[in-house]
């Protein structure tokens, strides 16, 4: 690897246990976002104002998070790799043929949905094989688009961005100089905080927001950062050292921060538009706050979590099956069951089996069939006595 970025550290299980707990509270959210006030996919007919606080409590560091473990999880990868080039294509590999697999055999569902709700009269085998696959808008929907799967599709992208930084000159002494930099004082905790939100605010009203490689600077604005700082962390542990110590006041300013998301959010809730003061306000704490769970949730794991459980392996290998199918599952059944008129407890019940259901299938058998596991994104079982590792 150009400069020795570092050898391969032993394996944080604490940040195993994040990610697991990231994609448990991923599916959790997609579920409510079926009862909540705001405007998603398909609504089960039943909203519920009560949704609106802890969910925008979530929002704002929830994907934050996962980036930030996918940029930890990097630095084991770019050290056990060779190259920057051997590293690319094994990010290539593990996350594009998923996407691709994704975008011909998942994404379809969803999108047929989607316009049978505009009026689509036919049947999904003749929207699979005709009408799937249209560039610009059909029945009120753009196409072509990879709805949920537009994480891994920005994660391959920050994947191939660090590649070639690491293949650059100097990289690794220039990561010393930064991490140096971060661990002073209390860099570490307000210096992300300072560029994710001068960014997002200078964007707010001149830059549209929304989802999209090219065009989502402020998605970008916060997980770029939040996936190199986790890629940058991992070696150093005097970063770790400074999280340690801005634990507790990284917990305070994620708490005022969510304070100020959750009122925003339920003075002007589902699609009404807030003054542009109040809309700053929200977009800048969901800045804070976005780094501030990560210091706090980083030094948690580290502190409690960083020991191995014998559902450890399992379940870090379920969770890039579960993130591919949950999105759909939750659509189409929310969808089929709209004319059974079901009470909002019996929905959301049938919402989480059939969901908790269908990731268990698909983990079952992304195991036993290897084919369909480099589909759904599982690692090969490992050697007797080795680790295969499940990263993001």
């Amino acid at each position: 690897m150009a400069e020795g970025v570092g050898a391969a550290s032993s394996r944080h299980y604490g940040l195993d246990w994040l990610r697991i707990g990231a994609f448990a509270v991923l599916i959790l959210y997609h579920i409510a976002m079926a009862f909540s006030p705001w405007h998603w996919v398909v609504t089960t007919g039943h909203a519920y104002r009560a949704l609106i606080a802890p969910m925008a409590a979530v929002t704002p560091w929830r994907l934050g998070l996962l980036f930030a473990v996918s940029g930890y999880a990097s630095a084991t990868l770019v050290a056990r790799t060779a190259t920057p080039g051997a590293f690319a294509a094994e990010r290539s590999r593990r996350l594009l043929i998923p996407l691709t697999f994704g975008m011909l055999a998942i994404v379809p569902l969803e999108m047929w949905v989607r316009v049978l709700e505009g009026g689509y009269p036919h049947g999904y085998m003749r929207f699979w094989m005709v009408d799937g696959w249209r560039l610009g808008s059909f029945y009120g929907v753009e196409f072509p688009s990879w709805e949920h799967l537009w994480f891994l599709v920005y994660l391959w992208t920050y994947s191939m961005l660090l590649a070639a930084f690491v293949a650059t000159a100097g990289a690794a002494r220039r990561l010393d100089r930064i991490a140096g930099w971060l661990s002073q004082g209390s860099r570490l905790l307000w210096a992300p905080i300072a560029l994710m939100t001068g960014i997002r605010l200078a964007a707010l009203f001149v830059v549209p927001e929304g989802q999209g490689l090219l065009h989502d600077v402020a998605g970008h604005s916060q997980y770029l950062p939040l996936f190199a700082l986790g890629f940058l962390i991992a070696r150093r542990p005097l970063l770790w050292r400074s999280l340690h110590r801005h634990a507790a006041p990284a917990l305070l300013l994620a708490l005022v921060a969510g304070g100020i998301v959750v009122s925003v959010e339920l003075h002007y809730p589902g699609d009404v538009v807030p003054p542009h003061l109040a809309m700053a306000a929200n977009r800048a704490a969901r800045s804070v706050m976005g780094w501030a769970m990560v210091v706090t949730l980083f030094q948690l794991a580290d502190r409690h979590l960083n020991r191995d459980h014998r559902w450890r392996g399992a379940l870090g290998r379920a969770v890039f099956p579960a993130y591919i199918v949950h999105h759909p599952v939750i659509v189409l059944v929310t969808w089929f069951t709209l004319p059974l008129a079901l009470g909002p407890w019996s929905e959301a019940a049938l919402l989480l089996v059939a969901t908790l259901s269908a990731c268990v299938l698909a983990y079952v058998l992304a195991r036993a069939v290897p084919g369909i596991g480099t589909l759904l994104g599982v690692p090969a079982p490992a050697p007797k006595g080795g680790r295969s590792h499940a990263i993001c």
